[in-house]
């Protein structure tokens, strides 16, 4: 948990300084300095008048708070992007509540020949990609899976998996876990729960009903309360359920006439948002969805857009037009959504389809629910019934392109306008084309800041830094440039960047140049794949520039990859592996394990999507 002036007792300068130099210990050093803390302040009681809690107790003839139980816990997550840090986090702070005896760790700092001495285990974890652990449980991930893994008879375990429905391995790496826990002879407190992008409620039960079953086999038996939900811990800062306004102050095309892509560049007014933020971190953006496919679905339904909906099982309402702009995804369809609609829609046709795991991931591939309900109208879907099928609109997650030091008052993004034909439709992005299109300087967006620990960048002249970003990747480069600029540091700085075409979609181009004269970026190797015969990205320059590479990285440069996992995040890494093999003479295993030490010690970073 970062502190802030409203979760602590610490003024901004105090909790900034204190963020800073915890998120750089080690688990050890953590432990250490709790120790000493605790150590000092009782040294200070003793020497003083007792506390007052502790005087109360005396009064009352009350024993001071004992752990719950003898057994340890410890909490592990694995988290990409900070969403199952955070509630590894809340779930520590609760157990801490309730007197138990807490060790939360990142996977990546766990040291695996501790996991025998495990007793309750709780494991929190995102998924990548495509069923992919997030980098820092990458290691703990093998390690379980592989033969040394030890035994656990003894141990009790529990799962909450973070993942995203749209994927077609929903929450993979939680199920691995799951699996492979009690295969090694582990015990499950409750079952896993899966988690899709709105995890609160979920999370909520899973973190109460563990307490419960602790607190059983403890022999307690009072009712689990607590005095900071998951949603009320969001909520003492700007979240999704508490979002900030933010003005918008500019919305430039960054191409050039002729490019065949579009990219925002947008300004935000940050005034007294009361927080600040890093380069690496994040700005979510709370999106709508387009007028027009909004219009076309109610056309496509047959329903009054004025009737009111219920959007939850809590039974709020809102009316059909508002919910479809502002609650409901419509422009994804998703297995599990095909799954609900079969029991919704009574459609035969879709029903009979189902059995068919090809077609399924087939027909959800670029289609939305205009579609879906074209295709396999039904009669008795109702509107009361669009709850059941549909989930939550979720927001969307932008690297943040500037710097808090040099833009105290603003935050910056960089977003590329999302626009493609399928299936014989033109289709958009519901954000970034709600931004290049529906936004303009003087209107408002509800966003909210997010932090990403798992980016953070050096400040200090002495650590190399390479980064790779093509298109929009670049956009955390810029905000460490940024910085670097504004605390007066040079040093060994190496940009690759890429695009389509040098004339037109050279995204900030005079800032580089600049950068480069001032000796804030020291290197700049740039790929332009439309302005030669044979296409040119930025693998290929890295592999053009081989021994210097493998030289940075010899001399402890830190490596940070921003931008598409798909293709360009797997050549990169395909293309520093081999490096390592021709520079270095590694084999292929030696350089997979050298990068995988380098992800460890947080030298090699990535923010891929």
């Amino acid at each position: 948990m970062n502190l802030s002036v409203t979760n602590s007792p610490f003024n901004e300068e105090q909790a900034t300084q204190l963020n800073q130099i915890i998120q750089n210990l080690t688990p050890e050093q953590q432990t250490w300095l709790s120790g000493y803390l605790t150590a000092n302040q009782q040294a200070l009681a003793n020497s003083s008048a007792p506390s007052q809690q502790v005087a109360e107790n005396v009064l009352n003839n009350e024993p001071e708070p004992q752990a719950m139980s003898d057994r340890h816990i410890t909490i592990l997550y694995g988290s990409e992007t900070g969403n199952a840090q955070s509630l590894g986090e809340i779930f520590a702070d609760r157990l801490v509540e309730h007197n138990y005896t807490v060790k939360l760790s990142a996977m990546d700092d766990f040291k695996p020949k501790e996991l025998k001495k495990v007793e309750d285990l709780f494991v929190i974890s995102s998924t990548h990609g495509e069923g992919d652990p997030p980098d820092n449980a990458l290691s703990f991930h093998e390690f379980l899976h592989g033969r040394k893994a030890p035994k656990l008879e003894g141990v009790r375990f529990s799962v909450l998996a973070l993942g995203d429905e749209s994927y077609e391995f929903f929450c993979q790496t939680g199920k691995d876990f799951d699996k492979r826990l009690e295969e090694l002879g582990a015990e499950r407190i409750i079952e896993r729960q899966d988690c899709d992008i709105d995890y609160d409620d979920i999370a909520e039960k899973w973190m109460n009903t563990n307490i419960e079953k602790l607190n059983s086999s403890s022999g307690v038996t009072q009712t689990v309360t607590s005095t900071e939900t998951v949603q009320s811990a969001k909520e003492k800062r700007y979240s999704k359920s508490n979002p900030y306004e933010a003005e918008v102050l500019e919305n430039i095309n960054l191409n050039g006439r002729g490019s065949n892509k579009e990219v925002r560049h947008v300004e935000l007014l940050l005034d007294n948002y009361g927080e600040e933020y890093e380069p690496g971190d994040c700005l979510v953006v709370l999106p709508q969805n387009d007028p027009e496919v909004v219009s076309q679905l109610i056309e496509t339904l047959g329903f009054d857009e004025t009737v009111e909906v219920t959007i939850n099982d809590d039974g709020d309402t809102l009316p059909l037009q508002k919910a479809l702009t502002e609650h409901f995804e419509i422009t994804k369809l998703t297995k599990p959504l095909l799954q609900k609609a079969v029991d919704l829609l009574n459609n035969e046709q879709l029903t009979a389809k189902m059995n068919d795991d090809e077609w399924i991931q087939a027909y959800i591939d670029g289609r939305d629910l205009v579609d879906l309900f074209t295709d396999f109208p039904s009669e008795s879907f109702k509107p009361e019934a669009l709850h059941q099928l549909l989930r939550k609109l979720p927001p969307r997650e932008y690297s943040i392109a500037s710097s808090y030091k040099a833009n105290p008052d603003e935050v910056h993004i960089t977003v590329g306008a999302v626009r493609y034909q399928a299936h014989d439709r033109d289709r958009k992005g519901v954000c970034s084309v709600q931004l290049a299109e529906r936004v303009q300087p003087g209107d408002t967006i509800p966003i909210y800041l997010k932090k990403n620990p798992n980016f953070k960048f050096p400040f200090d002249e002495e650590t190399p830094v390479i980064m790779i970003g093509p298109g929009t990747g670049v956009a955390p480069f810029r905000s460490y440039l940024q910085e670097r600029e504004e605390l007066g540091l040079t040093g060994q700085t190496w940009l690759f960047f890429g695009e389509q075409h040098f004339t037109t979609d050279f995204l900030y181009q005079t800032e580089w140049q600049t950068w480069l004269k001032d000796e804030v970026l020291s290197k700049l190797d740039l790929a332009f794949s439309r302005d030669t015969d044979e296409k040119v990205y930025v693998q290929h320059r890295i592999a053009e520039q081989s021994a210097t590479f493998y030289e940075w990285l010899m001399n402890g440069a830190k490596l940070y990859v921003c931008g598409d996992e798909k293709q360009m995040a797997k050549d990169v890494h395909q293309t520093i592996r081999y490096i390592l093999e021709q520079e270095g003479g590694m084999s292929e295993v030696d350089a997979e394990a050298y990068l995988t030490e380098m992800k460890k010690e947080k030298r090699y970073q990535r923010d891929v999507y």
